[in-house]
């Protein structure tokens, strides 16, 4: 229980204080004698004295503090209230609207230009205004000018959401053709500053300067049109007329009073008089139909004749869904179209007449080189006949022969006909490199599969002439026919030692890019500059004095056919008495192909005659067919002639056996060919080893016999390939 009210001020506390002292002392004075206690009562009421005068320092000490207090927080208040009305001046110096929405959305002040443009809204600002009560007074206010589709709702509603953005800036139309821009800031405490700053006069100086633009680009492009050469006209979104030009008056004949702004395009349509006619495609109510339609539009184009005139119509759409329209007379243009249409009728006439001339002529041509080529193929095989023959006598007595000098005229016998044939060959690849239809066995494969056979071939021949030949080994892999490169690179190296009397040749690979250049060098004569297209010719040499034995000059001309049909480029570099390089340029590969299985080496037949092997040969040519049968006889093998399939048939017929072996002529006269013939024996008596001979390198003929299991036999006969198939053959019967 306390004496005072500890709610009472300090100087009420030390009032009643002083009472209840007061009170005490009157009492221990005038107290009444039958209290026998006075004394003690006095000592309680000094005791007393003593505690409130204590509790009275005390007091007047907690006085002075509250005072002290008091007069910071005075102090304190006054600053806050100088710093109140400081910020308030200088909101209400800003000359722009100013309003301050705490975290929670909540006005907390704004100046006095803040809506001020909106004058049923001043009464309703003051401080605890939500932001969203603003904002629908706002919308709701006679002084917010609101565009015809939007209501004080929705337009409070899209205000809203725009709050929702951290930063927000837009313009605000109000009545009387005035314009506030509105940006909000957030503050750092999540609060929102708003800014309203009056942009009329810059909406009406931009409104004016961009009439005055628009009506500069309207005279700009008024007078562009009127110097056009083709009608113009421009259509609004709703297909009414806001620009043309004087020229669209005249080509459409179209009255100028129609042409006004605001005529419709289906008016002026109608206003195009009968004798207009369109075409290509479209018409009246097409055109229409496009004009009218809403959205985008396709351009269109088409032609219009009206009179002796011809207008060609182009239309496109705008951006803003209207269109423009232009008109050009083209006239002139279609007459010379017709004119340039009826010549070029006679000129392809002519064209034609002239093309079919020349296709005879090249049908012609073309006969007289398949003629030609037939004429190469059919001498080839012809010649081939009794080459073949007579090599193959030769063998037969090269196998008897004893004597020193008959083996020396046979050998030079065998030479001569090696050179003849090596002739047959030039010219049959001279024939298949003009023939269309050859095709390569183009693979990957490592140069040194042909350089280093060749100088093992090209050796013996250099070394006859007394030359050095030095082939450079190169493991460069390329991309080529592996066959005709050999035979290209061979032809050169034998060009360059026919030719080169003493010196050396050498034969090196180099890098050239994307390619590898082999060179053929020789310490030859050298060929002149005049001469050195000569050289690729048929039947060109150089060296009168050459044999026929050396050669008819067909090796550089396969050479070039070769490297032409290959795509590989051919060069030459040659200096008189200096020698001369030819050079062929095959593209570099990555890698090799997997290499082909090697045909095993060919020997002579040992032993055939103790195999009793029974062979057919069926050959028209006698000689040719003589000469086999005593080559193939001397081997112990016992052989049946026929001449042609009926011969073959009826002698198989009549002596009731089974050969072992056939060897058939490809080309047997009318009737059977030789693999017809193979057909038919194999139906009566079965599967027989067979080997076709012919003079045909063609590849179809490769390919018929390698898919039949045939062996084929080029002549002139290699009698070494004859005895590898019979000793096959007699293999074969053993097993």
């Amino acid at each position: 229980m306390t004496l005072i009210n500890p709610s009472d001020s300090l100087e009420r506390q030390n009032e009643k204080l002083l009472k209840i002292v007061d009170a005490l002392m009157s009492r221990v004075e005038y107290g009444t004698a039958q209290s026998n206690a006075a004394y003690a009562q006095f000592e309680r009421a000094a005791l007393l004295e003593k505690r409130v005068r204590e509790r009275t320092l005390e007091l007047e000490s907690t006085l002075e503090l509250l005072h002290d207090s008091n007069s910071e927080l005075a102090k304190a208040h006054a600053e806050t209230e100088a710093a109140r009305r400081n910020l308030a001046d200088a909101i209400e110096a800003v000359s722009e609207g100013f309003a301050l929405f705490d975290p929670e959305d909540v006005l907390v002040m704004c100046n006095s230009r803040f809506c001020r443009d909106f004058k049923d809204l001043s009464p309703l600002l003051s401080p605890g205004l939500p932001f969203s009560d603003y904002v629908r007074h706002i919308g709701k206010s006679a002084y917010l000018a609101l565009p015809e589709d939007e209501t004080p709702a929705s337009w409070a509603a899209r205000r809203i959401r725009r709050h929702m953005d951290r930063h927000v800036m837009f313009n605000v139309e109000l009545s009387g053709d005035r314009w506030l821009q509105v940006s909000e800031h957030r503050t750092s405490n999540g609060g929102t500053v708003v800014l309203q700053t009056d942009v009329t006069d810059i909406m009406r100086i931009e409104r004016q300067e961009r009439a005055r633009l628009k009506d500069k680009q309207t005279r700009v492009i008024r007078a562009t049109l009127d110097h056009l050469n083709q009608g113009v006209c421009v259509f609004d979104e709703n297909a009414q007329l806001v620009g043309w030009n004087h020229k669209i008056s005249q080509l459409l004949s179209v009255p100028v009073r129609r042409l006004v702004i605001g005529a419709s395009f289906g008016g002026l349509l109608d206003r195009l008089g009968d004798d207009v006619q369109f075409s290509r495609g479209i018409d009246l109510e097409g055109f229409r139909n496009w004009a009218l339609v809403k959205g985008a539009r396709a351009p269109i184009s088409f032609e219009v004749r009206r009179g002796g005139m011809t207008l060609q119509i182009f239309g496109r759409g705008m951006p803003d869904q209207g269109f423009v329209i232009s008109c050009t007379d083209v006239t002139a243009e279609r007459e010379a179209a017709q004119k340039l249409y009826e010549l070029n009728e006679i000129l392809e006439q002519r064209v034609m007449e002239r093309t079919l001339e020349l296709e005879d002529a090249l049908s012609a041509a073309e006969r007289a080189n398949a003629s030609k080529s037939r004429f190469v193929a059919a001498a080839s095989h012809d010649l081939l006949q009794p080459l073949s023959a007579a090599k193959l006598f030769i063998s037969s007595l090269s196998d008897k022969a004893t004597d020193p000098d008959d083996m020396a005229v046979l050998s030079k016998a065998e030479t001569a006909l090696t050179g003849a044939e090596q002739i047959i060959d030039a010219l049959l690849d001279i024939s298949k490199l003009e023939s269309d239809g050859l095709r390569f066995d183009v693979r990957r494969f490592s140069l040194r599969e042909i350089l280093a056979p060749l100088r093992d071939e090209m050796t013996i021949h250099a070394v006859r002439k007394g030359l050095e030949l030095t082939v450079v080994d190169s493991n460069l892999v390329v991309e080529s026919d592996p066959a005709y490169m050999r035979r290209i690179v061979r032809n050169l190296i034998s060009n360059a030692i026919r030719y080169t009397a003493t010196g050396r040749v050498l034969v090196g690979v180099r890098r050239n890019g994307g390619s590898a250049r082999i060179e053929v060098w020789d310490t030859g004569p050298g060929i002149a500059e005049e001469n050195q297209n000569t050289i690729f010719e048929e039947f060109k040499r150089l060296d009168t004095k050459a044999s026929a034995n050396e050669g008819l000059g067909l090796g550089l001309a396969i050479v070039e056919r070769a490297c032409a049909r290959l795509g590989h480029p051919l060069g030459l570099w040659s200096e008189v008495d200096q020698g001369s390089c030819f050079m062929v340029n095959v593209p570099v590969a990555s890698e090799a192909d997997p290499a082909r299985p090697k045909s095993a080496r060919m020997t002579l037949p040992i032993g055939l005659e103790q195999s009793g092997l029974i062979v057919l040969l069926v050959e028209n040519d006698p000689q040719l067919r003589r000469a086999i049968s005593i080559l193939v006889e001397s081997w112990g093998v016992n052989v049946i002639e026929a001449e042609d399939a009926a011969s073959a048939l009826d002698l198989l017929t009549d002596l009731q056996i089974r050969p072992d072996a056939l060897l058939l002529d490809y080309q047997l006269g009318p009737g059977m060919s030789g693999i017809e013939l193979y057909s038919a024996v194999q139906d009566s008596l079965g599967p027989i080893p067979c080997a076709i001979i012919s003079a045909d390198r063609s590849t179809d003929l490769r390919q018929t016999c390698k898919s039949m299991g045939l062996e084929l036999l080029l002549k002139p006969l290699d009698r070494h390939k004859l005895g590898h198939m019979l000793h096959t053959a007699a293999q074969a019967i053993t097993l």
